[in-house]
């Protein structure tokens, strides 16, 4: 089973050979190109050097950032849209809210659909499904023929609520299909049949947009993988963290827009049960970014409404906070005059200035590299030579113009990106009800462990968990993934026993598509698992909050789901009125197919001795003074080990630092727990 996940600097590759217990890891660059080149090659890289049989590979699950590069380069399809007579300018009018609320003369971005490429269709059906003003046959025939003209890529329909009657967005959908067989078609009763237009019409807009850029990567994904890897069953990564077909993802793309992310989140799960750590709060940082989730009772949480690239979009996603520091992140000066730390990266090309390959602005992996963190040996085990003169070469006009040393302005740095992700994990954390120092600290990514003790002692948290792979924890929360969908159905329904009947019907007609879905990808009966949501709200309400069910089997009382939700009120406000009246808004149902998982079998610990440094260096913990460090190799930490900090972890795909009074010790399944100085 193998896992690979690509990232904006690296593609990382998780194998697990379940017949010898055999983990093995692997990265390459990646190729922003065309991402699909740095799979293949890296796929092929993986097989020789590490004597893996490709042709033995059942499973290969991919996390990809195609659709969220496509939606920031503003590389899509050239996209029509359709609405009911009347809406044409919906998506530009949106919610009359201002982007930013202290910027008046901040704009949204463009429409992605031009106003000359937005079509009205002479029907309506109103808000009791029935049809007031009937598509007719002419009337569709002129849409057809109109569409045609403008030549588009694809074609996105949303009409005023079909997520009630789908019926006139049927008709299009099959009269565009059979005149233009080529044209990607994006309807909105089948992108996210849910109520609220604006948002459903979003979505379905940033889905019609990525079809063609997703299918044809997908395309040659699959291809290049079927002449590599022929046994191989893909999977893609949503946004939900589940997997899903290649085809469906092919329909369905934008739910692939933070596919990576979720995979860490995934993965952090996973690390963070086998270590025993219920509550975590992940941090995954890149070279990019750093992305955060707050994690209770191994759980992330999920939430349905999400901004993509300033775009609203209405999908399941995992629920996890983004700021632009990573390790390519670039520090400049502002009108200000004051030092900032992105959201700018070099990213895999030119990279930071220390990789040579052309860049001369100073980055975060350059401050780490000058003030020892990193090794002048390179990275991944000494296969990609850094070059510490050019580091200093970066660093330098900052220094100047602080009136500092090299050495201390690359210190302040790296104070200044902590700041940033400790900001990203208060809006998960404190600005949410949840103290953090509650929570052990999960970082991962390939410079998530160098700066973990920087950002818990900021927000007061005493342990951090290193999985035994950070760099590639993403790639490994692929292989414990299954394969999720997610149905829902917007009916209004009040919340008594006179209308129980009316909550089983919409319940069964959900689980009768799970069923359909389980059957088309092949999920055997005890692989299944169902998860009934409800989307409920006092009546009056603007928004609602969701209401586990589980399998509602049987169904639970009126009474009882109330007790529910008065819970979950209670848990998000702070009260709640039993009196009042209930309403259900949606009716959610999560499937889940489980897929065979690697088995977690505990390490064995040392048998004597203990672990020795490979090395020593000066290393800068302080502004103003260097510490003489051991560097431990980690691939030579057993079960049991304890490293007292200075020290510096190296490994293959990434860097952990232990801070003078530190102390981390090697768990059953390689993990190092850390318990973090005060």
């Amino acid at each position: 089973m193998i896992g690979v996940d690509v990232g904006g600097t690296f593609t990382d590759f998780f194998a697990f050979d379940d017949a010898d217990d055999r983990i093995v890891l692997h990265k390459v660059a990646s190729t922003p190109a065309n991402p699909a080149q740095a799979v293949i090659a890296g796929l092929r890289e993986l097989g020789a050097a590490h004597g893996i049989d490709l042709s033995a590979v059942t499973r290969l699950s991919h996390g990809t950032t195609v659709a969220t590069n496509a939606l920031i380069q503003r590389r899509g399809g050239k996209v029509a849209l359709i609405v009911t007579e009347g809406f044409r300018d919906l998506i530009e009018i949106g919610r009359q809210i201002r982007p930013h609320v202290f910027s008046l003369q901040e704009d949204y971005p463009a429409p992605l659909v031009p106003r000359e490429l937005r079509f009205e269709a002479a029907e309506r059906i109103t808000a009791d499904s029935s049809t007031v003003k009937a598509l007719t046959g002419n009337a569709l025939s002129a849409l057809v023929r109109a569409i045609g003209e403008a030549k588009p890529d694809a074609c996105a329909v949303c009409l005023l609520f079909s997520f009630l009657n789908p019926a006139h967005e049927t008709m299009i959908r099959n009269a565009l299909a059979a005149t233009y067989p080529d044209m990607y078609l994006s309807i909105s009763s089948e992108v996210q049949p849910e109520f609220r237009e604006y948002e459903r019409l979003s979505t379905t807009v940033l889905n019609a947009y990525l079809q063609p850029v997703i299918d044809r990567y997908l395309g040659d994904f699959a291809a290049g993988v079927a002449e590599a890897a022929p046994m191989a069953a893909l999977g893609i990564n949503q946004s939900s963290g589940g997997l899903m077909s290649v085809a469906r993802a092919r329909h369905v793309p934008i739910r692939t827009a933070l596919s990576g992310p979720a995979a860490g989140a995934v993965g952090a799960i996973h690390m963070a049960r086998l270590s025993g750590m219920p509550d975590v709060i992940s941090l995954d940082m890149g070279g990019t970014s750093a992305d955060v989730a707050l994690i209770r009772a191994y759980t992330a949480g999920t939430t349905f409404n999400k901004w993509i690239e300033g775009y609203p979009a209405r999908l399941a996603s995992l629920d996890i906070n983004a700021v632009g520091a990573g390790g390519g992140s670039i520090a400049w000066f502002d009108r200000d005059g004051l030092m900032k730390v992105g959201p700018q990266s070099a990213g895999a090309q030119p990279g930071p200035a220390c990789y040579g390959r052309g860049g001369t602005e100073a980055t975060v992996t350059d401050a780490n590299l000058v003030l020892g963190r990193l090794s002048p040996r390179g990275l991944l085990g000494g296969g990609m030579a850094l070059d510490e003169s050019l580091a200093r070469k970066a660093i330098a006009p900052l220094a100047g113009r602080l009136g500092f040393s090299v050495e201390r302005t690359a210190h302040g740095m790296l104070g200044i990106v902590v700041a940033n992700m400790v900001r990203a994990i208060r809006a998960v954390s404190v600005e949410r009800g949840h103290d953090p120092r509650a929570f052990a600290l999960l970082p991962f990514g390939g410079a998530g462990p160098l700066h973990a003790t920087d950002v818990a002692k900021s927000l007061g948290i005493r342990r951090s968990l290193v999985p035994f792979a950070p760099g590639i924890l993403c790639a490994q929360g692929l292989i414990v993934s299954d394969l999720r969908e997610t149905f829902v159905r917007t009916a209004v329904t009040p919340m008594d026993d006179k209308h129980r009947d009316e909550v089983r019907t919409r319940i069964a007609e959900l689980k009768a598509q799970s069923d359909a879905w389980f059957d088309a990808e092949h999920v055997e009966r005890a692989s299944r698992s169902i998860d009934i949501v409800l989307d409920a709200r006092y009546v009056g309400q603007n928004f609602e909050l969701a209401i586990g069910l589980g399998a509602a089997d049987p169904l639970p009382s009126a009474d009882d789901i109330k007790r529910r939700f008065f819970a979950e009120h209670e848990r998000a406000y702070g009260f709640h009125n039993p009196a009042d009246p209930i309403e259900i808004v949606n009716f959610r149902l999560i499937a889940v197919g489980r897929l065979r998982q690697p088995a977690a079998r505990p390490a064995a610990p040392r048998k004597s001795g203990k672990t020795e440094p490979a090395s020593r260096r000066e290393v800068w913990f302080e502004a103003d003074k260097a510490d003489d460090t051991p560097v431990y190799d980690r691939a030579t930490l057993m079960p049991g080990d304890t490293i007292d900090g200075p020290a510096v972890i190296e490994q293959l795909d990434s860097t952990t630092l232990l801070f003078p009074g530190d102390r981390a010790t090697v768990d059953p399944h390689l993990n190092l727990i850390v318990d973090i100085a005060a």
